[in-house]
C-alpha cells in the first residue's frame, strides 16, 4: 500500500533527528544520509498502518542499519590509508542535532566522535541514544533487542571509555574565535615557543588525507613535536600551494562545536583543523584534508553569506 501524504510528512518530521543519530553513530555525513534514505525505503515498504509508534519504529530500523554499517566500516578502516577521522560539520549544520545540554554538545564534538571509535558498535549505539538523545534504557533495550539491564551495563562501560579521554572545555563562539586567532598567530610566528605555550605537554596532531592528500600516517605526540610540525605546516611553499590549488585563506570557525581553522581556496574548503581545548591548553589538533570528507563542509560554507575576513593565508 503506497504511503499517504501524512505518512511521508511523519517521516520528514523525523528526518532531522534520524540524521543526527546516524551521524553520531557513523561519523560520516554521507553514510548518515544513505542510512536515513534506506530507512525511508523500509518505511515505504512497511504496512505503516500497523506501526503503533512510528518514531520508535524508525529509530529501531535506522539504528540497526547503522550497526551493520559500523561492523563493515571497521573492516574498511583496517585498509584505510593513514589515520581515520570523522567528517567535520561546520557551525549551523542541521546534522549536528540537538545542542541544548552539555551532554548533547559533547556527544557530537570531534574529540568524542574520535574517542567513540574505541567502542564496539553496540556500545556506540547505547551511548548515543542515551547520552545525546535521552532515550530511556527500556526503549534502547527494545531498539537493540537486549535486556534493560544489559543496556544499562553497556552504557556505563561506554561512558567510562569515553570519559577516560580528556575533559573538554565548554567555550562559546567568541572564545572559540580567540583560541583560533591566538593559535594562528603562534603558528605563523615561525617559532615553536609560542605554540608550545598553547599546547598541553601530551598534545597530539592527527591528519586524515585518505590517501588523496599527503598526511602523516602516525600522529605527532608531545608539545614540541606538534609545534615543530605546525610551524612547518604553515611555512610557505610552492608545492603546498600547487597541491591545494592556491594559497588557502584561513578562517576562524567552529566544527562539531569545537574551535576550528577552516582553509578555503576559491570557495572550496580544503581543510578543517579542529582544536580540542581543555583547561590545560590545546590537547589535540585534528586536521581533515580528505576531499571526500569536505564536500558537505564546502556546501555549508557556500550557504553562509558572510564569514568575515580571513585571519591569514596559509603557505
Amino acid at each position: 500500500m503506497p504511503l499517504t501524504a501524512s505518512d511521508v510528512d511523519r517521516f520528514e518530521a523525523a528526518r532531522p533527528r534520524l540524521e543526527a543519530i546516524a551521524y553520531r553513530l557513523l561519523g560520516s555525513a554521507g553514510e548518515a544520509e544513505d542510512a536515513v534514505q534506506e530507512t525511508f525505503l523500509r518505511w515505504q515498504a512497511a504496512d505503516v498502518g500497523r506501526v503503533e509508534v512510528p518514531e520508535a519504529w524508525l529509530t529501531k530500523v535506522l539504528t540497526n542499519l547503522c550497526l551493520n554499517l559500523l561492523t563493515s566500516a571497521r573492516a574498511r578502516r583496517e585498509t584505510y590509508v593513514g589515520q581515520w577521522l570523522p567528517e567535520p560539520l561546520l557551525a549551523g549544520d542541521p546534522m549536528l542535532g540537538p545542542a541544548d545540554t552539555a551532554e548533547q554538545r559533547e556527544s557530537v564534538s570531534y574529540a568524542v566522535l574520535t574517542l567513540m571509535e574505541r567502542l564496539s558498535p553496540s556500545e556506540r549505539a547505547v551511548y548515543v541514544l542515551r547520552e545525546a538523545f535521552g532515550y530511556p534504557h527500556r526503549e534502547i533495550a527494545e531498539i537493540l533487542d537486549i535486556t534493560e539491564a544489559a543496556s544499562q551495563q553497556i552504557f556505563h562501560r561506554a561512558r567510562k571509555h569515553v570519559a577516560d579521554g580528556r575533559a573538554r572545555a565548554e567555550i562559546d563562539q567568541a572564545a572559540a574565535r580567540r583560541v583560533v586567532e591566538e593559535f594562528l598567530a603562534a603558528a605563523a610566528s615561525g617559532r615553536i615557543e609560542p605554540l608550545v605555550r598553547l599546547l598541553t605537554e601530551d598534545a597530539v596532531s592527527i591528519g586524515d588525507g585518505g590517501g588523496k592528500v599527503p598526511a602523516r600516517a602516525k600522529a605527532f605526540e608531545g608539545a614540541v613535536a606538534v609545534a615543530k610540525f605546525l610551524r612547518g605546516l604553515f611555512k610557505p611553499g610552492e608545492a603546498k600551494r600547487a597541491l591545494a590549488g592556491g594559497a588557502p585563506e584561513l578562517y576562524a570557525s567552529t566544527a562539531n562545536g569545537d574551535p576550528a581553522v577552516v582553509a578555503v581556496v576559491d570557495g572550496r574548503v580544503v581543510g578543517v583543523m579542529c582544536l580540542e581545548v581543555t583547561a590545560e591548553g590545546i590537547a589535540a589538533c585534528r586536521n581533515q584534508v580528505n576531499p571526500d570528507k569536505l564536500e558537505r563542509a564546502t556546501a555549508r560554507w557556500a550557504a553562509v553569506a558572510d564569514h568575515g575576513k580571513p585571519l591569514a593565508t596559509a603557505f
